[in-house]
């Protein structure tokens, strides 16, 4: 699909979104390009447009990422951080109970599979710098200014 941030590629299995790449992403897996239509994916594509729009600020959907023991643990934290809000690696360390493990925090932050819907683009450095982005600064910059209600102009 394509969005505000660029274009994006959906990938559901069982029923759930299993991942949710940018067409740069780096650490993506290869995925063969193929298209089809399936609920699951179509109601992805819904939900992300009406939060590109605006309209939208939680996803309701079907999650189903493949990661190990912490992964999952840095993905929910992930999840529970609000809308237009940021938390600092240190933070999210500290919230999965493991004030010690901040560079493995960063490497589950960067092996989300399912960006945006997952918002891993709302975590940066503690001084409040932005940092690496699997789609880009552009599109880190893009998603939280957009959350923070600022004008913005499309990211080509």
């Amino acid at each position: 699909m394509d969005g505000p941030v660029g274009r994006l590629r959906l990938l559901e299995r069982g029923g759930a979104l299993v991942g949710l790449y940018f067409e740069e992403h780096r650490n993506a897996p290869a995925i063969p390009a193929t298209s089809g239509a399936s609920e699951p994916l179509d109601e992805a594509r819904r939900q992300l447009d009406a939060y590109f729009q605006g309209r939208r600020q939680r996803f309701e959907l079907p999650l189903a990422p493949v990661g190990t023991e912490l992964q999952q643990e840095v993905w929910r934290a992930l999840a529970a951080i609000p809308f237009g809000q940021t938390r600092s690696y240190a933070a999210i360390a500290r919230a999965i109970g493991r004030p010690r493990a901040v560079r493995a925090v960063g490497a589950a932050n960067a092996s989300n599979p399912i960006s945006i819907v997952v918002p891993c683009h709302r975590v940066i450095a503690s001084d409040g710098a932005l940092t690496g982005y699997a789609g880009g600064l552009d599109a880190k910059r893009w998603l939280l200014a957009h959350e923070r209600g600022r004008e913005l102009t499309a990211h080509a």
